[in-house]
C-alpha cells in the first residue's frame, strides 16, 4: 500500500526542517531546494521520521560520524539519509 500524504503534510516538512543547529540547517535547506519536487510520499514520510531525531544526532548522521539504529535502520531510510550527505 503507498502513503499518500496530503499536500499540508509536504508543506509542513521544510518547516520541520528549520533546525537548532547551522549546520543541520544548512544541509537539509540546500536537501530540500534540490530535491523537494521530486521527493517521493516515501522519502517524506522518512524525513519526517529523521527530523524526529535530537539536533545532535542528526548532525552525527547527516555528517556520517554515526548511522542510525534500530528502527531507523533500513535500507531506505539509509539511502534517505545517504542522499541528504551528498548536498
Amino acid at each position: 500500500m503507498a502513503i499518500q500524504l496530503s499536500p499540508h503534510d509536504r508543506a509542513r516538512l521544510r518547516w520541520r526542517a528549520r533546525r537548532g543547529l547551522l549546520e543541520n540547517d544548512l544541509i537539509l535547506t540546500r536537501f530540500l531546494d534540490a530535491h523537494e519536487d521530486t521527493l517521493t510520499d516515501v522519502d517524506v514520510a522518512l524525513l519526517t521520521e529523521l527530523l524526529e531525531a535530537t539536533d545532535n544526532e542528526l548532525m552525527d548522521y547527516l555528517l556520517g560520524r554515526k548511522e542510525p539504529e534500530g528502527d531507523l535502520a533500513t535500507p531506505a531510510m539509509l539511502d534517505l539519509i545517504k542522499r541528504l550527505r551528498e548536498v
